[in-house]
């Protein structure tokens, strides 16, 4: 990737519907040269789509917390099973599969606290292969929109 192509990852970054004809004035290429760099980095899996934020509390969903979650036994296939059930509940925001103590960081958002504790005690608990489940209610979220390369 060089200086043209961090710039436009950048922009899209920053706003996914802004137009190729804009990004292109604003970087002082012919658009046909940004639609071919965009094109280019699509193609080759830097840029692996675009997509609307919806506000979490105007969809219902106005409380998030992050459970941790370790499973038994910690083989592969117990793994790939449990994730795969995480991947199915509509309160998953992301997964992340670690190393350490905890096997799983969940990320959920949900209506209410009844419904937080109905997603543990009812899905989570459920799962043979839970072995201990800690759940923290998130006060604040940050993400960053723009990830430049390392």
């Amino acid at each position: 990737m060089d200086e043209l192509d961090s710039a436009l990852v950048r922009m899209l970054q920053e706003d996914g519907r802004r137009t190729n004809r804009d990004m292109a004035q604003a970087l002082g290429i012919a658009p046909s040269t940004c639609l071919e760099r965009i094109r280019s980095l699509r193609q080759s899996g830097v840029l692996t789509g675009f997509h609307a934020e919806a506000d979490l509390t105007a969809i219902g969903r106005g409380l998030q917390a992050v459970i941790a979650v370790r499973i038994r036994p910690p083989t592969r296939a117990a793994i790939e099973a449990f994730q795969a059930f995480l991947e199915r509940m509509p309160e998953v925001i992301s997964i992340f599969v670690l190393t350490g103590n905890d096997d799983f960081l969940v990320h959920v958002a949900v209506r209410d606290t009844d419904h937080l504790h109905a997603v543990v005690l009812d899905k989570l608990t459920k799962r043979p292969e839970l072995a201990d489940v800690r759940t923290s209610v998130v006060y604040g979220h940050m993400r960053k929109k723009v990830i430049g390369p390392a």
